[in-house]
């Protein structure tokens, strides 16, 4: 048993203003009683969706020597978890943390696109680079955009039968992680669902979600950080699906209940206290 709290190295961007990346990140897994070691790729002023030209300052030059240093001191993770990531030396060094710590649970949240759009940042060669981070990891967790750029398909919107999406996630579970949770999935039950594959147990889940009109920034970051903070706290796939799934939705709805800019994120200050407490699971279901 561990004497002290299990310890995440989050390689990932941070943004200054917006809630998203290392800013959710931090406290959401620090409130989960979980240590976080921010690894940043990058820093920006604000994230990119619509706040302006956003300053940007790139630290890959600082990932080799962390870790380096990390591994000169003997530190010990179990978790390594890695998010946005700006260029093909980023995914290279990401997968050298990866490696040297074998143990640890390998957590890739593969930001690359969203709402059938890839990403500027998301060439042909860094899609490729990022397959060789899912094969080496334990849980990925893309949204459907993503998913579809990961297997090198063209993206589609319509709603998805129970077979479609259980083969969906078993063939990215092919390309290597045990556990794969895809976000914001349109059912054809007329449900918004989060769903979810344990490839070890051949088991497929789905936690349904509460819809609210809006889209806010940073959810997937935050989505993310609470299944892994479940993970480690010792939750099966399906409970931390539906920690994670039922706190997206209380957060969504908190900061649309005050009609904030969507451009500013999730209100999560309001929220935070939720992941402190006990919740029954009741809503999580197999697929």
């Amino acid at each position: 048993m561990l004497q002290r709290p299990p310890r995440v190295a989050a390689i990932h961007d941070l943004s200054g203003f917006g809630r998203c990346s290392l800013t959710v990140i931090l406290p959401v897994l620090s409130a989960m009683k979980v240590q976080v070691c921010p690894v940043v790729t990058a820093v920006l002023s604000t994230h990119t969706g619509g706040l302006g030209d956003v300053v940007v300052e790139d630290l890959t030059s600082m990932l080799k020597p962390t870790l380096e240093h990390y591994k000169r001191l003997g530190i010990e993770f179990e978790c390594i978890y890695s998010g946005w990531l700006g260029s093909s030396e980023q995914i290279g060094l990401c997968l050298d943390y990866f490696k040297s710590w074998p143990d640890a649970l390998a957590v890739v949240d593969p930001v690359m696109g969203d709402h059938g759009k890839p990403y500027r940042t998301s060439t042909p060669e860094m899609i490729a680079q990022m397959g060789k981070l899912v094969a080496v990891a334990d849980v990925i967790t893309p949204n459907l955009t993503e998913a579809a750029l990961l297997l090198g398909e063209d993206y589609s919107s319509a709603p998805l039968r129970t077979q479609e999406a259980r083969r969906l996630l078993s063939r990215l579970a092919n390309l290597g992680p045990r556990y794969v949770v895809i976000t914001g999935v349109e059912m054809a039950d007329d449900h918004v669902a989060n769903i979810g594959y344990d490839r070890e147990q051949g088991q497929y889940w789905r936690v349904d979600c509460n819809y609210v009109p809006v889209s806010y920034p940073g959810t997937g970051d935050i989505f993310a950080s609470v299944l892994v903070g479940g993970l480690l706290g010792g939750d099966s796939l399906p409970m931390a699906m539906e920690r994670a799934s039922r706190f997206i939705e209380i957060a969504a709805r908190t900061t649309f209940s005050y009609g904030s800019d969507t451009r500013y994120g999730v209100m999560l200050e309001n929220c935070l206290s939720w992941l402190t407490g006990e919740p029954t699971f009741e809503r999580y279901r197999l697929l």
